[in-house]
């Protein structure tokens, strides 16, 4: 009888040469998707970062800080807004040319990006055994990819450093119960207030110690400015600080804050005060209540990815380039869907890895980048106005509500999540 024909080799889904190939093309794809999206950004020409150095040109020449002023095509007048602690950080960046003052701030961007994604998904790649390199890269070229992340850099926007101070802070320090535990949010808060937000968050939780640290260091930092610049201090905590409309119009689109929200619908009149606060109240005790659950479950990821959010909504202006809880919301509902794996699971499987998979792609596209909003008034006419101007509220209005809390983590993987050994990923 003839010899039956041999069928070639097939190359099955353990072909680890297969598997390589696939991960570049998407590396590389990723890659060659980045330069397209930061274009529209490059108009930016770092702005912020340059009224930032203007100012501390103008006050080491002896003017007082806060009456730096420059005139704006959109918001009529622009000043600078931060407290005099990150006066005292930014001053020395005045002594550098402006084109090195860009590559540092680029770079330590770019640099707190891979740090804090790492921190972010080497414990899901560990929990549900991902190709590490891989996950890792291509990770952090989406994070790259989303648009408050390409804002912060076109902009010269120092968010990064605040996530860094706070994530270390809330995923390392407070859960192991450091010594130094709320440090890195007591910095954050005396550099931007916001972060004041996490101290909140830290009584919620009845992390009385890390608060009270978060608190006293805020205080110290915001001491040591009004030591070194009593004047500016003293104007700016009496004064500058409740003064909103040096910050800019809160109709613009890119104000994706509650507030914001109730401007587009009111312009040209500013919101009921009362109304706003009301709605806020509502929001943040719901909020923060599901962030202090997410604690105690021994979830501090959903905590303070909560409590983010919980601030971007309640704060008067939140830019798009402040609005970076998404991208560990979106890290949370991987997680959550891979770990929903037994049968009777599949429908929430689909429902957060579908819901994970619409809001990358939201806030990749973004809000401000694609959009012609133009540098008139911005009025809510209908239902298409009211989701489009307000596409990154409705999200976090959403996150809220459906965020997991993955209460059923062991010991052991909530140990991964804060202290990872290398030993617990592979390559």
């Amino acid at each position: 009888m003839p010899a039956e024909p041999v069928a070639p080799p097939a190359v099955t889904e353990d072909d680890p040469g297969g598997r390589t190939v696939r991960r570049l093309v998407g590396v590389v794809a990723l890659t060659a998707v980045l330069p397209a999206l930061y274009l529209p950004g490059l108009v930016h020409n770092f702005f912020d970062l340059k009224i930032y150095m203007s100012a501390m040109d103008w006050w080491r020449v002896g003017h007082p800080l806060y009456d730096y002023v420059q005139p704006d095509r959109v918001q009529g007048e622009l000043y600078f807004t931060y407290p005099p602690f990150s006066a005292l950080l930014l001053w020395p960046f005045g002594l550098l040319r402006l084109g090195a003052t860009v590559a540092i701030f680029t770079a330590l961007t770019v640099l707190a990006v891979v740090l804090t994604t790492r921190w972010l998904v080497a414990p899901v790649i560990a929990r549900h055994d991902l190709p590490r390199t891989f996950t890792l890269v291509a990770a952090v070229l989406l994070v790259l990819a989303v648009e408050s992340i390409r804002e912060t850099i076109t902009f010269g926007q120092i968010n990064m450093l605040l996530v860094v101070l706070i994530l270390a802070d809330l995923l390392f320090a407070v859960p192991q119960a450091r010594r130094w535990a709320g440090v890195g949010v007591g910095l954050a808060t005396a550099l931007k207030l916001f972060p004041g937000i996490f101290i909140v968050y830290l009584l919620a939780t009845r992390r009385w110690r890390a608060a009270a640290v978060a608190s006293a260091t805020a205080a110290a930092a915001t001491l040591l400015a009004a030591a070194i610049a009593p004047s500016d201090s003293w104007r700016f905590w009496t004064h500058e600080l409740w003064t909103t409309e040096r910050v800019g119009r809160t109709d613009i689109v890119g104000n994706q804050s509650l507030f914001g929200l109730l401007s587009r619908f009111t312009e040209p009149e500013k919101p009921d005060r009362l109304l706003w606060l009301l709605v806020v109240a509502v929001v943040a005790v719901y909020g923060l209540w599901r962030a202090a659950r997410a604690a105690r479950a021994g979830d501090p990821l959903t905590g303070l990815t909560l409590t983010g959010l919980v601030g971007s909504l309640a704060s008067p202006i939140t830019w798009t380039h402040h609005i970076y809880w998404f991208v560990p919301a979106v890290v949370l509902l991987a997680d959550a869907a891979l770990s929903a794996n037994r049968p009777e699971e599949v429908g929430r499987r689909r429902w957060l890895a579908g819901l994970a998979l619409g809001i990358t792609a939201v806030i990749i596209y973004g809000v401000v980048t694609f959009q012609a909003w133009g540098a008139g008034a911005v009025h809510t006419h209908d239902p298409v106005d009211f989701v489009l101007q307000n596409t990154y509220v409705l999200i976090s209005l959403l996150l809220l509500a459906a965020l997991p809390v993955r209460s059923g983590l062991s010991a052991e993987n909530r140990t991964n999540w804060t202290d990872l050994p290398s030993s617990h990923v592979r390559g």
